[in-house]
């Protein structure tokens, strides 16, 4: 198995955090930036439970969710004033942050911003996309597409060829449903990044007829992830999630991140798993 090649995430004016030194970072907030004050809330309180649990960590929430199932559905506040927010984030918290990019000529403006650049499962294949980002200066996390096979990730990486990390977010299952299955984290760490559980995605069931997700799934399947091996844990947290407006059924309420969380950096840490 190659050697894994850890990643610096963060730019001058916060804490740097290594992706891929042996320790786990959480990658975590709201799905979407729904406001300045759901955002700075989550923060607040995800900084709180890291502190606590002794755990580094990057604030994730995105500017556009430009692949919604329904094309009425909410989207966000566009480039502009979620970078804006991002940068406020980043500034009052201290903390380094991260959001999806869609299309190239998003990654400029975005890479001025955030200290890692995103890339969404659906659009892990897109050359010019990969080729921008890695081209950015910042590091790269790129979802695994639910329809992509292990093999298919040394191409993924190869294109970026900058610091890179993957993220599983599962594999999909029938109609409206996934499945995660953890063999992947063993071959995704083959490429030589860190790799990164996405536990709230992995429970979603996307396209269904009543699109949503299975919060209780995710406590379980992050133990699992930090008993296989995982650099990264990706966690969408919200307040009300029943009230979220995009992914309500599967973010964590940000009231119970830390008890969700507690177990899951006991095992990361039984569990020993060290980079080869």
């Amino acid at each position: 198995m190659a050697a894994t090649r850890p990643i610096q995430v963060g730019a001058p004016g916060v804490d740097p955090v290594t992706v891929g030194d042996g320790s786990l970072v959480l990658i975590a907030g709201p799905c979407g930036l729904e406001s300045a004050s759901v955002a700075d809330e989550v923060a607040a309180g995800v900084s709180e439970v890291a502190r606590a649990l002794g755990i580094p960590w990057v604030f994730k929430s995105s500017f556009d969710k430009a692949n919604r199932t329904s094309a009425t559905a909410w989207r966000g506040p566009g480039l502009e004033l979620g970078l804006q927010w991002l940068a406020d984030i980043r500034q009052r918290h201290g903390v380094p942050v991260t959001t999806d990019v869609h299309l190239p000529h998003q990654v400029g403006p975005v890479a001025a911003v955030v200290d890692l650049l995103q890339v969404p499962a659906f659009l892990c294949r897109q050359t010019d996309l990969l080729r921008a980002c890695g081209a950015s200066g910042r590091p790269v996390n790129v979802k695994r597409g639910q329809f992509l096979a292990p093999g298919a990730l040394h191409g993924v990486v190869s294109k970026v060829d900058a610091p890179t990390m993957l993220t599983e977010r599962g594999t999909t299952f029938g109609h409206g449903d996934l499945v995660v299955d953890f063999r992947m984290l063993h071959w995704m760490r083959q490429t030589g990044v860190p790799v990164c559980f996405d536990a709230t995605h992995s429970v979603q069931q996307p396209g269904a007829v009543n699109t949503g997700g299975r919060r209780e799934m995710v406590a379980p399947l992050a133990r699992a992830a930090a008993a296989v091996g995982i650099d990264a844990l990706f966690i969408e947290t919200h307040p009300q999630p029943a009230r979220a407006r995009s992914d309500a059924g599967s973010q964590v309420p940000l009231a119970a991140l830390h008890d969700l969380l507690a177990p899951v950096v006991a095992v990361h840490r039984a569990a020993g798993v060290r980079p080869s």
